[in-house]
């Protein structure tokens, strides 16, 4: 077993905590620049009886 799952994370989970750990280690100058990547825009479809409901953006 993986010790993300072991931990109780899923893929998703283990993966945003290892890319904000790395950026955070990075020099200043590439920093900047890597940090604009850690913003993301996540849109969610709540779907009931085969239709879409209400959208959630994050």
């Amino acid at each position: 077993m993986a010790a993300w799952r072991a931990a109780g994370l899923n893929y998703i989970n283990y993966s945003n905590i290892a890319a904000r750990l790395l950026r955070k280690a990075l020099k200043p100058e590439l920093r900047a620049q890597a940090v604009r990547r850690d913003d993301s825009h996540i849109k969610f479809t709540k779907w009931q009886n085969g239709k879409p409901e209400k959208a959630i953006t994050e």
